[in-house]
């Protein structure tokens, strides 16, 4: 089998944000910075978290903002995806969507693409956002 290599350029209207990720020290601080909200602010976003990463969904205007964060939207042709808000593959996206899901196939989609650093995460999981285990993920990564 041939591999495509696929490389990501600027879309020319940005996808609507759903999805914030912090990896690694950004990822603590916008955990800090969700922990900054109130209760009803935090009950507006579900989320999920990684070792390495933090990832909170919800409603664009609801999405706390934390330098080098990126946000991921949906794109309409590939709606198991999330993808960068700014940019798109260099290939359709519906048959980026189908080859992503075809190698990830143990992985349970909807799948958030990051680019830095690359990898994809299944975002299946994410539940409403509980104050408690923000602390606690936090705090082994302190």
């Amino acid at each position: 089998m041939v591999g495509i290599a696929v490389t990501f350029s600027a879309r020319r209207e940005p996808l609507e944000p759903v999805c914030v990720v912090g990896v690694g020290e950004i990822g603590r601080r916008l955990a800090q910075r969700v922990l900054a909200n109130g209760d009803e602010a935090l009950r507006a976003l579900r989320g999920m978290a990684t070792s390495e990463a933090l990832v909170i969904l919800g409603a664009s205007e609801s999405l706390p903002w934390v330098d080098g964060v990126q946000y991921l939207g949906q794109d309409a042709g590939a709606p198991r995806l999330l993808l960068p808000t700014q940019l798109r593959p260099s290939v359709p996206v519906d048959a980026f969507e189908r080859a992503l899901l075809r190698h990830a196939a143990k992985v349970a989609p909807p799948l958030a693409v990051l680019l830095d650093p690359p990898r994809v995460i299944s975002v299946a999981e994410a539940r409403p956002l509980d104050r408690d285990r923000v602390r606690a993920w936090l705090e082994v990564r302190a």
